[in-house]
């Protein structure tokens, strides 16, 4: 369920990233190529970026498919950053479908989305106070993100916890991206301008690396790691 992508490098325009792509967000949002839990992402979407003004990121969320907001396609050639994570949604069902159920959920610098699904009863109730919704994406992220240097452990922990779970998650702070791939498909393309950790290719790059399943993915200014985690 859902897609995700980020980007950290030389600033680019949000429509460059999610609008124009071949197989990008957009196109993702009804017709992805490498999702095998749900077929169309029409409950929402988010993205989150980051500027100088202020440590904390923008966010712009909507409950309905990306590709009716006309504001987005207007708005999306005009903001350009060095950092941005953006996600479209497939709700599960039983979740929340208004749009603070939709990624990214943000905690400070930090900014999370998850693509998968999990038993929130597994989760600590100390998430709960400080999810910004009810669905098991938002508990999941108010979880991670009361210690964004433990993400991998802590997908770890839950996973054990509940092991039918699927924990794909993506995060950022702004100058750095974490990412798991656990039990759905995760990608990375390294270029000269920066890197792009996504769910599925955004193009048919030859440069496109597949994320082992069960792995971490840490990207910041020295370069891109990946371990494993299970």
């Amino acid at each position: 369920m859902c897609r995700h992508t980020a980007w950290l490098g030389q600033p680019r325009t949000l429509a460059g990233l999610l609008l124009e792509q071949p197989s990008g967000l957009l196109q993702q949002s009804w017709a992805p190529r490498r999702q095998a839990h749900g077929t169309v992402n029409a409950d929402g979407w988010g993205t989150a970026w980051w500027s100088a003004a202020r440590a904390e990121p923008a966010r712009w969320r909507s409950p309905g498919p990306v590709w009716s907001d006309a504001s987005l396609a207007s708005v999306a050639p005009h903001v350009s950053a060095g950092c941005v994570l953006a996600a479209v949604r497939d709700a599960t069902t039983g979740m929340p479908a208004d749009e603070t159920a939709c990624a990214p959920f943000v905690r400070g610098r930090w900014a999370l989305s998850h693509n998968g699904v999990v038993d929130r009863a597994v989760l600590p109730a100390r998430a709960w106070p400080a999810a910004e919704s009810v669905c098991d994406s938002a508990v999941l992220a108010a979880w991670l993100l009361a210690a964004p240097e433990e993400i991998g452990p802590r997908v770890r922990d839950v996973a054990a916890a509940d092991p039918g779970a699927r924990l794909n998650v993506l995060a950022a702070d702004g100058s750095r991206l974490v990412a798991t791939a656990w039990g759905d498909t995760l990608s990375v393309l390294r270029t000269a301008e920066g890197v792009v950790v996504a769910s599925e290719p955004h193009d048919d790059d030859p440069r496109w690396e597949d994320v082992p399943d069960r792995s971490l993915v840490e990207v910041d200014a020295a370069g891109v790691r990946v371990s494993p985690l299970g």
